[in-house]
């Protein structure tokens, strides 16, 4: 008996995780957005003063924290950074620089002080994928999560971020951000 409820519950597992990478968040693929536009341009669209908005939600669905950050990119042709300034609702704040390459192909390539190794992402139609590994800081726990990163583009310019955080495959964080020129708000 005791086998037969651990083989139904391994069997349950197995089920959610493939239908989890068939049908769900995960299953995205940058083919799927090629015909989108407008086009994301990574030099463009993330280029000066950014001011972004947003939640993180924790395993249970529930928000466990607001942000708004201050962003501002660089770019000299295919080399740009990227820092982002982050006021979370706790009044903890964040610091983060990305150092990012483009390639030919759209493919890009990105580092930071809280990445692990590099990150790969590509430009598709009105999306960008990115997926790494980070280090939350200690008071977060210090836990490596694997993250996938879209980024949607909209016809105004404004930018809709969308991020899953997984630790051993199970997703345990949501991001749910908005990202739009700075200067846009002065309009």
């Amino acid at each position: 008996m005791a086998l037969e409820l651990i083989s139904a519950a391994f069997a349950a597992v197995v089920l959610v995780y493939v239908i989890s990478k068939k049908l769900g968040f995960s299953a995205q693929s940058p083919q799927d957005y090629n015909a989108t536009s407008p086009a994301f341009d990574l030099r463009k669209h993330l280029s000066g003063p950014i001011l972004c908005e947003g939640i993180i939600y924790g395993p249970m669905g529930r928000v466990n924290s607001r942000f708004v950050a201050d962003m501002n990119g660089v770019w000299d042709r295919a080399t740009g950074t990227l820092t982002e300034s982050f006021h979370y609702s706790s009044g903890n704040t964040q610091l983060r620089k990305w150092n990012l390459t483009i390639g030919n192909d759209g493919s890009f390539r990105a580092t930071a002080d809280d990445v692990i190794g590099t990150a790969d992402g590509i430009q598709s139609g009105a999306t960008v994928r990115m997926r790494y590994r980070i280090r939350l800081p200690e008071d977060a726990g210090g836990h490596v999560l694997n993250v996938t990163d879209w980024m949607y583009l909209m016809e105004n310019g404004s930018i809709l971020n969308k991020s899953e955080m997984r630790k051993f495959g199970v997703k345990v964080a949501e991001l749910v951000a908005t990202m739009r020129p700075a200067n846009a708000l002065n309009v």
